[in-house]
């Protein structure tokens, strides 16, 4: 379905199988439908996508969460780019609310791949125009990509959150890592000046997702604990900087995440951690079986749907930031 302003462009929304709930939550914001389509699997595992409206001269945007099985869902939207240019759109947006292989931004050792930058060429090969992205694992990873991209934040949403349940008198923002202390800054002038800290942890290049905390440096005797990151996977980091924090005499422990991967056994470690409250978005899809008592997630979809609404009529997507991103 189309959307038409005086200029007579058309606004197409697409949605891959992946997370088709935040697909029509978008819709719904924008007041529009995603358009039909068949998508289906062949029995080797080919995927195969026909929209079943005509996309010629549309502004297209492509909406695409990328969950286990991530390299299935990364395929689907390549397909679905290169259907809408040889489909004559006039432009593609591809919409990465989880953009895949983030934390493959640089290389560690040698021989190891930078698998970030190969996502922004295939990208790029298979026609997308722009990329509209949330929370990147780093910021650079937006110059992997020749061409716009729109670096949403969903900082706002969470800290709003943090703000309306638990104040801001009692609180210090504190960073699983050194790594990301700049974040923990905007976090805390979001929150009123509100005092920083971090964990001071070290990590095995040769062993994934295992990660042993260290010692907290900061104040954090008898405070509320923001801890703050961009995505939750196993959930190990997380809980143990949970653990440091109780060690050191915080409070209670919020924590405050884009993207809730929740591999196993991460919702379990996430239950057990000690932590008050776990804060996610659904850029991902959160199941059942990745839910937990303590679990609260917050819909990204109107920001998705505002940021596609200023990509299409030219408006300034900085301005949804009050200027500061």
């Amino acid at each position: 379905m189309t959307w038409t302003t005086d200029n007579q462009k058309n606004l197409m929304l697409f949605s891959g199988r992946a997370h088709p709930d935040l697909a029509q939550a978008v819709a719904d914001e924008l007041g529009i439908k995603v358009t039909p389509q068949t998508a289906r699997d062949f029995a080797n595992g080919e995927i195969f996508v026909r929209f079943e409206e005509s996309v010629r001269g549309s502004d297209a945007f492509v909406l695409q969460s990328c969950p286990y099985p991530l390299n299935q869902w990364v395929m689907e939207a390549l397909i679905m780019i290169d259907a809408l240019k040889r489909g004559s759109a006039k432009r593609i947006s591809v919409i990465l609310p989880f953009y895949p292989y983030a934390r493959q931004d640089k290389k560690h050792r040698g021989r190891e791949p930078i698998s970030a930058r190969l996502i922004a060429d295939l990208l790029k090969a298979a026609g997308a125009d722009r990329i509209i992205t949330v929370d990147l694992h780093t910021d650079q990873i937006q110059g992997f990509f020749d061409g716009p991209v729109d670096h949403m934040h969903a900082q706002g949403q969470l800290a709003e959150y943090v703000r309306d349940n638990y104040g801001t008198d009692n609180v210090t923002v504190v960073s699983p890592d050194s790594g990301r202390v700049r974040v923990a800054e905007k976090w805390a002038d979001s929150l009123n000046g509100a005092p920083l800290a971090f964990i001071h942890k070290t990590r095995d290049p040769l062993v994934p997702n295992q990660v042993k905390s260290n010692r907290v440096v900061g104040e954090v005797e008898g405070r509320t604990c923001v801890l703050i990151d961009d995505m939750i996977d196993t959930g190990g980091t997380i809980a143990g900087a949970v653990k440091v924090l109780k060690d050191a005499g915080a409070g209670d422990v919020i924590i405050a995440t884009t993207h809730g991967v929740f591999s196993d056994p991460a919702a379990e470690r996430l239950a057990n951690c000690g932590a008050k409250e776990v804060i996610a978005t659904d850029t991902l899809p959160i199941g059942e079986d990745k839910q937990f008592e303590n679990l609260t997630v917050l819909s990204i979809a109107p920001l998705l749907a505002q940021t596609i609404r200023e990509v299409f009529e030219n408006g300034s997507v900085t301005s949804l930031f009050n200027g500061s991103a």
